[in-house]
C-alpha cells in the first residue's frame, strides 16, 4: 500500500500543505488499495497553479473561489469586486495557493473521515 500512498503524493505534493504532507501519508499508508482509490476519488484534489490562472484571468468574477469550493467568497467577490477596484482580486492571487492547498486537505481530511465512519459501520 505504501508504493500507491507514494506515488499519490509525490504527485501531489504541491496539492497540500507541505507541513501536513508526513500526516497525510500515515493516514493514507493505512488504508488498502481499494480504500485508498475511493478517497482520492471522492477528494476531488484542485491544481493550485489552475487557481492562480483563474485568479489572474477571471478574478474579478471570483471564478477562482467557485473552483476551488468556495461559493460563498466567488459570490462575494463576484458582486464587490467592483466595489473594492480590483484590490480584492490583485490581493487573491497571493492567497488562491494556499488556500486551494488547505481546501484540498479539508476534502482529503473529509474523504478519510467517510471512509473511517463507513468502515467502522460495516465492521
Amino acid at each position: 500500500m505504501s508504493n500507491f500512498t507514494d506515488s499519490f503524493l509525490s504527485a501531489n505534493t504541491g496539492s497540500f500543505p507541505s507541513e501536513q504532507l508526513p500526516s497525510l501519508r500515515q493516514r493514507l499508508s493505512q488504508l488498502d488499495e481499494s480504500q485508498a482509490n475511493q478517497v482520492i476519488a471522492t477528494a476531488n484534489i484542485k491544481n493550485p497553479t489552475t487557481a492562480l490562472i483563474l485568479s489572474i484571468f477571471l478574478g474579478t468574477l471570483g471564478v477562482d473561489r467557485f473552483y476551488i469550493g468556495h461559493v460563498g467568497l466567488g459570490v462575494a467577490k463576484l458582486l464587490l469586486a467592483w466595489l473594492t477596484f480590483g484590490i480584492w482580486t490583485i490581493i487573491d492571487w497571493f492567497l488562491i495557493i494556499n488556500a486551494t492547498k488547505k481546501a484540498n486537505l479539508a476534502a482529503l481530511n473529509n474523504a478519510l473521515a467517510t471512509m473511517t465512519v463507513s468502515s467502522a459501520n460495516e465492521g
